[in-house]
Formats: C-alpha cells, sequence, structure tokens
C-alpha cells in the first residue's frame, strides 16, 4: 500500500506543522489492556518483513513478545518509559524473553521517524527508539517537527543530509509500510500498542504488573519469577 510519494513527504516532515487531529490519535486510548485475550499463528505471526526484525533478547527463550507501536503514539512512549524497562531487567535480560519491536506508524511524522531509526546503526536502533520516546513531546507535538527531530537525532550521529538520504530511501518506506500493512491485514491490529505473547494478543497501555500474569504461566517453572 503506497501512502505517499516520497518527495511529497519529505517536504512535509521539513516545512509542515502537525495537524492537531494528528496529536488527537496519538492520544486516544486504545481498547483496554484487560480485554479478553486472543491467538494467531506464532509461524504467521514470527514471518519477518523485508527489513529484517529489530530484536532483544535469546531467540531461544520460552517467550517471545512482539510489540507493534507508532513513534507518535503516546501510550507507546509511556510504556517505553515505564513497562519495557522493568521487562527489559527482569524478562529480556535473564534469557526468559525474546522481543520483537515492529513498525505500526499512525501518521506520516511517526512513519518518518521509524524510518530513521531503521537508517541508524543496527546497535543504535533501539537507543534511538528510547531516545525519540523519551523526548516525544519535543518533536511529535511541535510546529516544526521535521527541525525538532533532527535536533534530537544529532547526538545518534544524524545530521540534515543523513536524515534526507533515509527518507529518500524506496527500500526502508517499502519495507515499514510492508510490515504495517501485514499487520493490519493478517492479524487484524487497529492500533498501538499491540502485543503478541507467544502469540497472544494484548491490546493497550500493559503495565508490568499485567506482563507478569500474562508471562508467569508461559514460562518453564525453573524459569518463573517468584513473586512475578
Amino acid at each position: 500500500m503506497r501512502r505517499f510519494g516520497i518527495p511529497l513527504f519529505l517536504g512535509w516532515l521539513a516545512f509542515a506543522a502537525v495537524p492537531q487531529a494528528i496529536a488527537a490519535e496519538s492520544g486516544a486510548a486504545p481498547p483496554p489492556a484487560a480485554a479478553p485475550a486472543d491467538m494467531v499463528d506464532v509461524k504467521e505471526l514470527m514471518v519477518a518483513g523485508p527489513l529484517g526484525e529489530e530484536a532483544l533478547g535469546d531467540p531461544k527463550a520460552p517467550v517471545t513478545v512482539v510489540e507493534y507501536a507508532s513513534m507518535t503514539c503516546t501510550h507507546c512512549a509511556r510504556v517505553n518509559k515505564t513497562t519495557f524497562k522493568a521487562l527489559k531487567s527482569k524478562y529480556i535480560d535473564s534469557g526468559r524473553v525474546y522481543f520483537v519491536l515492529r513498525e505500526f506508524p499512525l501518521d506520516s511524522l511517526a512513519r518518518a521517524a521509524i524510518m530513521l531509526a531503521r537508517c541508524a546503526p543496527p546497535e543504535k536502533f533501539f537507543p534511538t527508539i528510547d531516545v525519540m520516546f523519551e523526548l516525544q513531546d519535543n518533536w511529535a507535538f511541535v510546529d516544526d517537527p521535521g527541525t525538532a527531530l533532527v535536533k534530537i537525532l544529532q547526538p545518534m550521529g544524524f545530521t540534515n543530509d543523513s536524515v534526507k538520504t533515509c527518507l529518500n530511501d524506496q527500500k526502508i518506506l517499502d519495507g515499514v509500510n510492508w510490515v504495517q500493512d501485514r499487520g493490519e491485514k493478517k492479524f487484524g491490529i487497529k492500533g498501538t500498542p499491540t502485543f503478541f505473547f507467544n502469540g497472544q494478543r494484548q491490546v493497550g497501555e500493559l503495565t508490568i504488573e499485567d506482563i507478569d500474569k500474562i508471562i508467569a504461566p508461559m514460562l518453564p517453572a525453573s524459569l518463573r519469577i517468584r513473586g512475578g
């Protein structure tokens, strides 16, 4: 699905203000985290997109968590700032969880942001994501998001020229769109954040306590966390 032409998109990022509708969309409440879970085919879920997976942890971990996120989603930003840090230290770093982050941009600015993360060196992908979520208010909801985004990414090694080169990369754009389109058509994803725990869908702003309850029965007894 082609959503916009590259030159138009690049011009929009550099010069246009973020519409109020985007801010409203990004802050809209997702379905509650307590909604009943459903399952998807894990084999189908784990088909990687054209750009490959961005993941953390041991691929052989007993639990695989796939998150579909949008960089302008305020719920995703809060999850990243709080829940994800606990998920990483408690489950990913200990070999209990293999975590995959996939792109599901809710608007053109989110698409630009995830493209830039994809253009970062592999070891800087997740640090770039962390910076963009941590400083989301400073670039996603301002009058000149393009300039603001470039400014916060400069410490990650980005320049005006490298940003332009990235946003003109048709392969990156097509890869991002492929993942989102497949998520919509194959798994019925409608909003962010959407998580899959060994194929079990959970939608919304999960807390680490929510995740503890979901993951606990998926872990072998020897890996279960006391009180978790």
